[in-house]
């Protein structure tokens, strides 16, 4: 019992020192490393080893990636791509299903955005297709809100479910995890989008504040700018997806496309490195006229410093996930845990209460699949399709619950003009439902197919 009482201490501990003290996750996580080395009994002559390894370890699968995402999301922002896509997907929908429409826009943009960056960028479109449409202002607000928040916590290339995967040991089969993270992030967003018609009836102020008609016809003019056509502004997302998808498929048993030079070319293609460096080349496409390249290189800074914290965040998981795989917590838990059958369930409680108590789905997802990766063969997940599952248990435990501790919570509230209770009824709602159904989907899948 020692072994799970320490382990529920330095959760305790880790929830605490971010959610309250606001200390930087990046340090609570690196001395809860050390905090777990000492208390689990490491010999001394180890622990710096294990802890530098660890770090190391997860930095080389999956920090360039994390990197490469994030300066292609800043690329997609700063050149308009973004607007381009939603402005396609209306197109296809049309006018009849707004909410539908709003939804789909934020399940592709917040593939490679994060979502409090696409909200923001979306608000003015949003505005305007419910003004035009006369559709409600919350309805629409939430079903941009969760379909962005979808993707999010289930798609890579987001960082967090790249960091997830890292740290579960999938940095290499990223296609099975997108794969499946399109299929349960559908789920998510169809639920959200049902909330949202629940919720069409509650008050909002922001078709009825003065200020509104300027920052839709500001909307309007953002979207009569020179923007790019709609292939060039899909590129950077979906190519990188196709090629790593396929560089999944061709190592499929039995090797469906043989092994020959084709495989060779996808199978080099579809490393989520070399795939998003393909992506990167698309998105250079999108920078036009004169200073492409200074610009190119303001943005590759931007994306450096977003990726920063996001990149020490996940390789601080990394070392504490490897003190906790050094100890013999993993044997007794999977041991203990194995006879209860909650499987999937487990990765999902531990982000969901680091979600809800910290309130970033990133952090969430980082520290949960780290405590969890040693756990794993105990508890029957020890395979790819297993870990897959655990990411998205933990994706779906990241998205439970944003509220007011949540940045991303705070956006959508001040950017719709919804007052504090109309955002808890509305977004938060939405975002417990979603985790709630996307969990018992993960389980289900999980009792089929282990």
């Amino acid at each position: 019992m020692y072994l799970v009482f320490v382990l529920f201490v330095l959760i305790a501990l880790i929830v605490f020192a971010t959610a309250k003290l606001k200390l930087n996750p990046f340090i609570t996580l690196l001395l809860a490393a050390f905090v777990a080395a000492f208390a689990y009994g490491l010999p001394l002559r180890d622990i710096e080893t294990t802890i530098r390894g660890g770090f190391g370890n997860i930095m080389g699968n999956i920090g360039l990636v994390i990197v490469l995402g994030t300066v292609i999301g800043v690329i997609l922002e700063r050149s308009g791509a973004a607007i381009t896509m939603a402005q396609s997907i209306i197109r296809v929908f049309g006018q009849r299903f707004p909410t539908l429409t709003m939804s789909s826009v934020g399940f592709l943009v917040s593939i490679p955005v994060f979502c409090d960056s696409g909200f923001v960028i979306l608000n003015s479109l949003k505005r305007s297709v419910t003004r035009t449409l006369k559709a409600s202002p919350v309805a629409m607000t939430v079903a941009l809100s969760t379909g962005l928040f979808a993707t999010h916590t289930l798609v890579p290339p987001t960082p967090g479910p790249i960091a997830a995967a890292g740290n579960l040991g999938l940095g290499d089969n990223l296609g099975l995890v997108i794969l499946m993270g399109l299929g349960f992030a559908l789920i998510a967003a169809l639920t959200g989008l049902a909330w949202a018609r629940f919720s069409r009836h509650l008050p909002s102020a922001e078709l009825e504040e003065a200020d509104d008609v300027e920052s839709v016809e500001q909307g309007s003019g953002a979207q009569q700018r020179d923007l790019p056509g709609p292939g060039l502004a899909f590129a950077p997302i979906f190519v990188p997806i196709l090629l790593i998808c396929l560089g999944s498929v061709v190592n499929y048993p039995g090797a469906p496309l043989g092994q020959g030079t084709l495989y060779e070319a996808l199978n080099f293609l579809g490393k989520p490195l070399n795939a998003l460096l393909v992506g990167l080349s698309c998105a250079v496409l999108l920078l036009r006229g004169a200073g492409r390249v200074v610009r190119f290189s303001e943005y590759i800074a931007q994306g450096l410093v977003i990726a920063a914290p996001i990149l020490l965040v996940t390789g601080a998981g990394g070392a504490f996930g490897a003190v906790l795989a050094a100890t013999p917590l993993g044997e007794f838990l999977g041991s203990s845990l194995s006879g209860l059958g909650i499987g999937v369930l487990m990765p999902f409680v531990v982000a969901a209460a680091l979600k809800t108590a910290q309130g970033s789905s990133t952090v969430a997802m980082v520290t949960a699949s780290a405590l969890v990766a040693p756990l794993l063969p105990q508890i029957g997940l020890d395979s790819d399709v297993g870990r897959a599952l655990t990411v998205m248990a933990v994706g779906a435990g990241a998205m439970t619950v944003s509220h007011a501790n949540d940045s991303y919570f705070w956006a959508v509230a001040q950017f719709s003009r919804m007052d504090v209770a109309t955002a808890y009824r509305a977004h938060t709602a939405a975002t417990l439902a979603m985790g709630i159904v996307t969990i018992i989907a993960v389980q289900l899948v999980a009792l089929v197919v282990l």
